[in-house]
């Protein structure tokens, strides 16, 4: 069976308040893209690895990501306008060959080995498989003026990660239907939805936090000192 990862990392860093992109900052030493490819990378169940990053980024990231870390599994594509039109971008360079594609944010660094693992092995079952947890809070339905209009169950909620793992047709499919008719989801499962094809959900864990502000930079690094997603200082 053909694995590929496609790992969308062209993200900017507006909401950082950065001139660099956000999965070029360093944590303990080294790039956020650094930690989550060096995860992808030593995986052997895993052919390839396409990584999409803004094209003004291309050439930083061959040099200073792909050379410098020695990845060897791992294509870079340009990305487009949204992530959607990124992750694409990376179906299409997938081989031919390619049975499961497990498609990951690049800024979620601390996601467990044992989870990607567990996704394959959902996605080889069922086909469409996203990693999700079980909300902590209570969740509030709110109006144009934020007067809470219902209150969901919050046993029915779960709230999405990455990887989400297909099978190439499916997603590939779900991908063409969306482009076609103009439509951007917030995530690939709802791309497959569209489709009526049922998605599964696999429990993932509370550290694969996608790092997007200054509050998740001091976060991480405290992820790292003590090892959460495999990794020590």
């Amino acid at each position: 069976m053909h694995i590929s990862a496609i790992i969308a990392a062209g993200g900017q860093g507006r909401r950082m308040n950065s001139s660099v992109s956000k999965q070029f900052l360093n944590i303990k030493g080294h790039p956020i893209l650094y930690y989550t490819l060096n995860k992808f990378e030593k995986m052997d169940e895993l052919n390839s690895i396409v990584l999409v990053t803004g094209e003004a980024d291309i050439d930083y990231t061959r040099e200073k990501i792909v050379k410098r870390y020695r990845f060897k599994k791992v294509e870079l594509v340009s990305g487009g306008k949204e992530r959607q039109d990124s992750v694409y971008n990376g179906l299409r360079k997938l081989s031919p060959q390619t049975d499961i594609v497990v498609i990951h944010d690049g800024v979620r660094p601390f996601v467990p080995r044992q989870i990607i693992e567990s996704s394959i092995a959902a996605a080889v079952e069922y086909k469409a498989v996203g990693v999700a947890v079980p909300v902590k809070d209570t969740i509030k339905v709110v109006d144009s003026d934020n007067t809470i209009k219902s209150t969901p169950d919050r046993s029915t909620l779960w709230a999405m990660q990455t990887p989400q793992t297909f099978h190439y047709d499916i997603i590939m499919k779900a991908y063409e239907k969306a482009m076609a008719e103009g439509f951007y989801g917030t995530d690939d499962t709802v791309l497959v939805e569209r489709l009526g094809f049922p998605v599964k959900i696999i429990e993932g864990a509370y550290e694969n936090i996608k790092i997007t502000t200054p509050e998740d930079i001091v976060l991480a690094e405290a992820f790292i000192s003590v090892g959460y997603g495999n990794y020590r200082r």
